[in-house]
């Protein structure tokens, strides 16, 4: 028993033993080179087995999808052609409505926002240049905002001139973020702390917040049942109410005299405390507004001398209110009277390199040099014997206009249509050059030959202009949210102009091509069924030449 014991637990060992000891002379053996190798070529050619295996099953799939287009009919090709062009050509149309209203290629957008972060393209993406590149040392101008919005300072009259516009062609002519950005002054300017104290001002304060207009009308005479002087009412009324610049005339007159009232007690308590120095700067404010608009109404009744007279007095009285830009309307009236020593005098004092530019600024400086030479000009003499002193001047003032707004120049040249110019203005937007061309066309057109000069060289500006145009030549960079902005201020109705022209994104142009091929395969079937059948067969032939001879021929 023991015996046998034994032996029957003795061959387990020994097995195991001997088991082990072939697993390390194995393993010893696949460490040599050979071995390596060995298993290298096995590798290779499993591989190759995997990578041959699938043609061999591509070209039955092949042969599968050629014997089905071969059994297709014409009728199918033309359906097939047809659904394409007309699938292609609705992408086609809304990428160019996108554009049109946007400015940027739908696909693009989606593209550059949620696919770029996905492969990691946003972290890799240079930052967006800064608003202000050039003079790196003047950190002031490097933090002002990119585009800012600006009264204009020759804004016409919502019930005079804006209401009997949309009277007339039923067009709105004013945007709501442009009214709404009218509210907003209205109520820095013509609101104070202190209006609790009063009932009227309490009301007008309600006033400037209607989004209606009769509804703020109709609170200007609750204002001046309660109070016959409230200046502020008067001024809604005239700005609102009045159908002629007659009936605006005679409410400003009224609202000149309460606010003259008003205006002498606020100084004589001003220093009181500060809400009597918040009540005098709200009363003054009201009077300078009041003034300016009376200096307007005299001006566009054909009192231009008295216009001239009340603006000179409005700026000699209060000098620190520059930034109202009156000098704007200044220069305005005094080329209406063809006063053009005046209007060079004006120019000294405001076209200094410390003080902001305007189109009107620029584009006068360059009309009145521009005045110098235009009458005798000629671009055939000036190609032959070289261009004057004089001539070079006036070239360089158009140009360095052009570089601060080039939307100007189309619309003094006619090559574009002007509406009636917003309350507010982008600077160096078209909205400026909507405002500027509205007013002073007519001035260069009375000056024979400078609309001449003007169609001759203001295109040569671009090519003096860095590109792409982070840098700027005479001004900063062009900013690059003008567009943006102009389309808020601009109605619906007006193709607002860009800058720098955006050419046609590659979506829109495939989209064209892919609809216009597409139409043209649905009609060439639609015409020759059999030979487009021909057709799609030599396609088959050159696509897959192994497969498709021996299938073709089957069917």
């Amino acid at each position: 028993m023991a015996e046998s014991g034994g032996s029957g637990r003795g061959p387990p060992c020994l097995g195991a033993a001997a088991a082990l000891r072939r697993w390390e002379q194995l393993r010893r053996r696949a460490a040599t080179p050979w071995a390596r190798g060995l298993l290298a070529v096995a590798a290779g050619l499993g591989l190759l087995y995997a990578v041959l295996r699938v043609p061999l099953r591509l070209r039955d799939g092949l042969a599968a999808v050629t014997m089905f287009l071969s059994t297709l009919t014409p009728k199918f090709y033309f359906a097939l052609t047809v659904t394409s062009s007309f699938i292609s050509g609705l992408i086609f149309v809304f990428e160019w409505w996108h554009f049109r209203k946007y400015g940027t290629s739908f696909i693009e957008q989606v593209s550059v926002s949620h696919l770029r972060p996905l492969i990691g393209g946003a972290e890799n993406s240079p930052p967006p240049p800064a608003a202000f590149s050039a003079g790196d040392n003047d950190t002031s101008r490097q933090n002002m905002p990119e585009c800012k919005v600006w009264r204009n300072p020759l804004n016409l009259f919502r019930g005079a001139e804006y209401s009997r516009y949309m009277w007339v062609t039923g067009k709105e002519p004013l945007t709501y973020y442009d009214m709404n950005l009218s509210a907003q002054d209205h109520q820095n300017f013509f609101t104070c702390d202190t209006d609790a104290l009063r009932p009227s001002d309490t009301v007008m304060q309600k006033a400037w917040r209607e989004r209606n207009p009769q509804a703020r009308i109709k609170a200007a005479y609750q204002a001046l049942e309660l109070n016959n002087d409230c200046a502020t009412a008067y001024v809604l009324l005239a700005e609102e109410e009045a159908t002629t610049i007659v009936d605006a005339e005679k409410y400003f007159k009224q609202a000149l005299k309460a606010g003259e009232m008003i205006y002498r007690k606020s100084q004589n308590c001003h220093s009181q405390s500060p809400q009597h120095e918040a009540q005098l700067r709200r009363d003054t404010n009201v009077l300078v507004y009041v003034k300016r608009r009376l200096a307007m109404c005299a001006r566009k009744l054909g009192r231009i001398r008295e216009a001239v007279k009340m603006m000179r007095d409005l700026m000699k009285e209060f000098p620190l209110l520059s930034m109202l830009n009156i000098h704007e309307n200044l220069l305005e009236a005094l080329l209406e009277l063809q006063a053009y020593a005046d209007v060079q005098a004006v120019l000294a004092k405001y076209d200094d390199i410390s003080l902001p530019k305007s189109a009107a600024i620029c584009y006068t400086a360059a009309l009145l040099k521009a005045r110098a030479v235009s009458e005798r000009f000629s671009p055939e003499t000036a190609s032959k014997r070289g261009l004057s002193t004089a001539e070079i001047n006036a070239v360089e003032a158009i140009h360095r206009a052009v570089e601060f707004n080039p939307h100007v120049p189309k619309y003094l040249l006619e090559m574009k249509s002007l509406v009636l110019p917003p309350e507010h203005i982008l600077k160096r937007g078209d909205s400026e050059a909507v405002a500027y061309a509205f007013f002073h066309l007519q001035h260069w057109k009375r000056i024979e030959g400078a609309l001449n000069l003007l169609h001759c060289t203001w295109e040569g500006t671009f090519r003096m202009i860095p590109y792409p145009l982070e840098k700027g030549h005479l001004f900063y960079p062009y900013p690059s949210c003008t567009e943006t902005a102009d389309r808020e201020l601009l109605p619906t109705f007006h193709e607002v102009s860009v800058y720098p022209q955006k050419e046609l994104p590659f979506f829109i142009h495939f989209t064209a091509g892919l609809c216009s091929f597409s139409a043209m395969l649905a009609l060439l079937t639609h015409q020759f069924p059999e030979l487009m059948v021909i057709l799609a067969k030599a396609v088959l032939r050159v696509l897959w030449p192994v497969s498709a001879p021996s299938v073709l021929a089957s069917s």
